[in-house]
């Protein structure tokens, strides 16, 4: 295999700054602290060196599923260590699950997203626009899938994809069935040789069953189905597959917390219609509370603009420029910290 198969492109491969006696390599799969990285020759595990643990300013540094590495391979190439991470040209990031406000890396260089939401339990227009700013900040391209459309009828599946238009939503949209098979091969005609593919998704939304009919056979366990239709949680890691067509595929556990933590215009560029009207607004600075010649509230009134789409931007901007004012004042803290801590050890000296 060579390492374009693997998704290595011309970008990512002039980026690679690899010391004599060390390989370009894929994380393929983390697990608690633990690599899988792949090159040419396959699969093996592989720990961080000691220098690179020292060095990483923070848990954003450290490897995730589809990053490249530099990687030293030892024992006849049994195993490895890496020493550096490539620089990633896209990412999926979200605030830390809890109360910290910090960054969680969950996985880097893909092409496309997948956001699956099922029809049946899991169907969430505001849960899709929180998916939608993770993606667009990450300079991830979205495909909204529908699953299980087989639980719901024609009408009720007209009527929510209604509602994700209605909300400014204009990534592509497959609805499919893994009872059926509908949608199946239109999925799978969209994924390319050597390009990078990721299911983001809560638990239960069949992203396995969906995982194992894109590799055509039962290489992953999923749960039983409740009564309900919501399938249970079955992956406990994230790792990356690669089809039978040479596409690669990125799955991980379904997230129950999905916490905006934007840098630069984060929410705006999800919301592009939102921009469209507060850019014709009379005042540059508007607050569209009051101001004369607001036009977002005119397209509310005119009913061009859905009231509750723009009250889920809001929340999501505020939401974002909280944690973003506070992981800016947590990283000055932790510098300072660190500048107190190397000048005490310096005196000590």
């Amino acid at each position: 295999m060579e390492l374009t198969e693997l998704g290595l492109d011309r970008v990512l491969a002039e980026q690679a700054r690899c010391e004599p006696g060390q390989r370009l390599a894929r994380v393929t799969a983390v697990d608690r602290g633990r690599y899988v990285v792949r090159n040419e020759l396959g699969e093996v595990p592989a720990e961080l060196t000691g220098k690179f643990l020292h060095t990483a300013a923070s848990s954003v540094d450290m490897p995730c599923v589809g990053d490249w590495v530099c990687a030293e391979y030892h024992d006849a190439a049994s195993h490895a260590s890496i020493h550096d991470v490539v620089p990633r040209r896209s990412f999926l990031r979200r605030k830390s699950p809890g109360k910290n406000i910090d960054f969680q890396m969950i996985a880097t260089n893909i092409d496309v997203a997948f956001i699956v939401q099922s029809c049946h339990f899991d169907f969430n227009v505001r849960r899709l626009e929180r998916y939608l700013v993770m993606v667009n900040e990450g300079h991830i391209e979205p495909v909204l899938l529908l699953t299980k459309t087989d639980l719901v009828s024609a009408d009720e599946l007209e009527h929510m994809l209604a509602s994700i238009r209605a909300a400014g939503i204009t990534a592509r949209i497959v609805a499919l069935s893994s009872m059926t098979g509908e949608g199946v091969d239109e999925l799978k005609a969209l994924m390319l040789p050597g390009k990078t593919y990721c299911l983001l998704g809560s638990s239960g939304v069949g992203k396995t069953t969906l995982i194992n009919q894109l590799l055509g056979k039962d290489a992953l366990e999923t749960g039983a189905v409740s009564g309900t239709g919501e399938g249970r949680h079955t992956t406990t890691r994230r790792h990356l597959v690669t089809l039978d067509n040479g596409g690669l595929l990125i799955d991980m556990p379904g997230m129950r917390e999905l916490g905006i933590l934007s840098a630069g215009e984060g929410p705006d560029d999800s919301f592009a219609d939102i921009k469209m009207f507060a850019s014709q607004c009379r005042f540059a600075d508007c607050s569209h509370v009051n101001e004369p010649g607001c036009a977002i509230r005119k397209a509310i009134a005119n009913g061009e603009l859905n009231p509750e789409h723009y009250q889920s931007y809001l929340k999501l901007k505020a939401e974002s420029d909280f944690n973003e004012m506070s992981y800016v004042d947590k990283r000055q803290k932790d510098r300072a910290f660190g500048k107190m801590v190397r000048s005490v050890l310096k005196e000590k000296r």
